[in-house]
């Protein structure tokens, strides 16, 4: 974030919180499909989940990047619902591949991480300015 010379506290908590909010949109994506249904197991919804990396930039100062987003390999689920609109000749329908509940436990950590990274700035921020006012 700096680019010009060592990270401080500030580019380290900045890139700490720019994974959760990734986190936040790949669980928002899945659970806006959650309930989904398609007519073939191809065709259904699969959840996606971000894929974390270190990066050390020098020793003792380790931040995160998004490798990737990668698709699960949880399969949809098969219902035989043969009014739904979307049902292929059977009468069945394939219901998007998420568990809503992981995606709450998921939601809920991805949340106290950013907000651990909120507090993280704000002591630092605290710290600056009372050593500012120490030093008037």
């Amino acid at each position: 974030m700096s680019g010009l010379g060592p990270m401080n506290i500030f580019d380290i908590a900045g890139r700490a919180m720019s994974a959760p909010l990734v986190r936040l949109n790949v669980t928002a994506s899945n659970m806006a499909n959650a309930g989904n249904a398609s007519g073939s197991a191809a065709e259904a919804y699969r959840a996606i989940k971000p894929v974390f990396q270190s990066v050390t930039d020098s020793p003792g100062v380790a931040t995160v990047k998004v490798a990737q987003v990668v698709t699960t390999s949880a399969e949809p689920t098969k219902r035989h619902d043969p009014n739904h609109p979307l049902a292929d000749a059977n009468g069945d329908v394939w219901e998007a591949a998420v568990d809503s509940n992981a995606e709450l436990v998921d939601m809920i950590e991805t949340s106290r991480m950013y907000q651990n990274n909120v507090q993280v700035l704000n002591t630092a921020k605290s710290l600056m300015l009372e050593t500012i006012r120490i030093g008037k």
